[in-house]
């Protein structure tokens, strides 16, 4: 309950923000604004940008100093939400216990609003040139630009898309799951750490736990999408079958699945020892992911 607490503490940082950042639903035109504000206020974790302050902190940094990209990657991960739930994609009408973007703005005004989420993403990355060095601002634009590309989250998506209803191995398998949701947790934890000024090996450190923490939790979602309590994730389960869509319990099993992450849960625990109490929250996330049920 401890970790819950910290998370919603975090949380209330992000949110506060938001009002700052995101044009209210009243400026013109109003219904991009409505719909931008409708999916990325509609609740959820706010596990990112919260690993984003996890990172500062980590390394010794007040979080208030990075503020600005913990909002950013929150409204990267919510566009790609509202891309993935499209008809053309998993065509899904439940997210987070309300109806999906598509459903309630249409299909054109929601590709725009995943389109104006994801712009407004990098104007507030170059915010934090208020509070950080220039030169580390430009490195954190960069390596979130690269991991929220092709060759990051939009890469692991379009293997994940093209993949569906056809035998997957392993290897592609992991590929999708640390591209399409490993990528933005390690763009979190390392932007953070980066514009706190870690040193190259806290940097090493915080990149292996990111990357273990990624792919624990989509083994989890994995799980959940089979066994989960629709109510409890906000969203139908068997979404993944439905779309035929490779996953780690369908390719090695309940049980194997939940081996795997608590592997990869493990070994990002033990990233984290040389930052003592200050890892504690990160710590903490591990444990909150690997045991999660919604």
């Amino acid at each position: 309950m401890e970790f819950l607490q910290q998370l919603k503490e975090r949380a209330e940082l992000v949110e506060k923000a938001f009002e700052k950042y995101v044009p209210q639903e009243s400026t013109y035109p109003s219904i991009i604004h409505q719909a931008m504000r409708y999916s990325l206020l509609a609740g959820g974790k706010r596990l990112r940008p919260a690993l984003v302050i996890g990172a500062a902190e980590a390394v010794g940094c007040d979080p208030q100093r990075v503020l600005p990209t913990a909002c950013a990657l929150e409204l990267i991960h919510t566009y790609s939400l509202v891309h993935d739930d499209l008809p053309a994609m998993d065509n899904d009408d439940m997210r987070r216990g309300k109806p999906t973007n598509h459903v309630v703005f249409g299909e054109a005004v929601s590709i725009l609003a995943g389109d104006a989420l994801l712009t407004l993403a990098f104007q507030l990355l170059a915010e934090n040139a208020k509070t950080a060095p220039a030169d580390l601002v430009v490195r954190v634009i960069q390596e979130v630009a690269e991991l929220s590309g092709s060759k990051g989250l939009i890469g692991g998506q379009v293997v994940d898309t093209i993949s569906a209803g056809s035998e997957v191995d392993a290897q592609t398998l992991e590929y999708i799951h640390r591209h399409k949701t490993g990528a933005l947790f390690r763009a979190s934890v390392r932007a953070g750490a980066i514009l706190s000024g870690a040193s190259d090996l806290q940097l090493q450190a915080l990149t292996n736990y990111a990357e273990n923490l990624g792919l624990a939790f989509q083994i989890i979602d994995d799980i959940l999408d089979v066994e989960g309590d629709s109510q409890k994730i906000g969203k139908p389960v068997g979404s993944d079958e439905k779309n035929q869509k490779a996953t780690f319990p369908a390719l090695f099993g309940i049980e194997a699945a939940r081996r795997k992450a608590r592997e990869a849960a493990d070994n990002a625990i033990n990233a984290l020892e040389a930052f003592g109490p200050r890892g504690e929250f990160l710590r903490s996330a591990v444990n909150f992911i690997i045991n999660r049920d919604y």
